[in-house]
């Protein structure tokens, strides 16, 4: 596969693969010991929105494997508006070795990776995000020692990329997932349908309560309640939401060894505490640093290895 756009693209061995070697990676690169894969290599990264661990992750994970990055921004190259998406895709596909894009479109994603001839990489749309995934996927893997099966991840909030990205890769890899959201902030049937297709293990639920979401949980997981290109919603959104906060009283109703995931930012006193991000700050950091270490781990594999089999 030359392009990594969807966790849905993937076979469960070859997301497992993926994450075993990024923790392998992992252990070489603070060993001093990750080889140079990427030398004289170069990563073109598209930005319609702001950026800070998505970009910091993405050219520090560049120059360890040798190579260097590119940070266009919309103002830069005005992508679908004063240059088709697929003149785009050419000239740097003709001039780069891989893009990584972060759009609101996952339509402009999908047609750069169907017109590069380079590998992209889908950096986060309004539809997934799945690196953020993988490297949440990651850390929970270094929490609770390898496998993941049968253990269980709850969302509690919006339905939206990063519960998606979060929920199909539950199904692939054996992890049970519950979303509790609001009414009307559900995942959608037709990808709740193909979650459930994945196989007999995937096990998906939706719910309006909270406590039932968590009750089992080993990952207890939240996002903002108002993404970017949502702020005319936001006095609306606060108000729908406000029972959904992650809390110490939330927490009670969750497994003792039960650790939160924070994808960033967190808004203090809206989806999540002052007093949980305290006490869950060494997971939530450490999932934020292993956006790097996955990451650099996809660029070996999508740039070097020539793509993922």
């Amino acid at each position: 596969m030359k392009d990594f756009i969807n966790i849905a693209d993937f076979s469960a061995e070859q997301l497992k693969g993926l994450l075993a070697q990024a923790v392998a990676d992992k252990k070489l690169f603070r060993a001093g010991k990750l080889p140079a894969t990427c030398r004289g290599k170069t990563l073109a990264l598209i930005f319609e929105k702001p950026s800070l661990r998505t970009r910091v992750s993405f050219e520090s994970a560049i120059v360890h494997l040798g190579g260097a990055a590119i940070n266009l921004t919309q103002a830069d190259i005005g992508l679908g508006k004063r240059e088709p998406v697929a003149d785009v895709a050419a000239v740097l596909g003709g001039m780069c070795d891989a893009i990584a894009a972060r759009t609101f479109s996952h339509e402009t994603v999908c047609e750069l990776a169907e017109k590069c001839p380079a590998p992209v990489i889908n950096a986060l749309t309004d539809y997934s995000h799945p690196c953020q995934a993988m490297a949440d996927a990651m850390t929970a893997m270094e929490v609770f020692g390898g496998d993941l099966a049968g253990r269980k991840l709850a969302f509690i909030g919006d339905g939206n990329n990063v519960a998606r990205s979060l929920a199909m890769l539950c199904a692939k890899i054996g992890m049970e997932f519950a979303l509790a959201c609001p009414e009307g902030y559900e995942l959608e049937s037709e990808f709740v349908a193909a979650v459930q297709a994945v196989g007999p293990g995937a096990s998906f639920t939706q719910t309006r309560d909270p406590r039932a979401a968590v009750a089992g949980a080993s990952v207890v997981y939240t996002d903002t309640w108002v993404s970017m290109g949502q702020e005319d919603e936001k006095a609306e959104r606060i108000a729908t939401f406000k029972t959904y906060q992650i809390n110490r009283d939330l927490l009670a109703a969750a497994p003792k060894d039960a650790v939160v995931m924070h994808c960033l930012p967190a808004y203090r006193g809206y989806e999540i505490t002052d007093e949980v991000m305290a006490d869950h700050a060494g997971t939530i950091f450490a999932e934020a640093e292993n956006r790097l270490h996955f990451q650099r781990t996809l660029l070996h594999v999508l740039i070097a290895e020539g793509g993922i089999g």
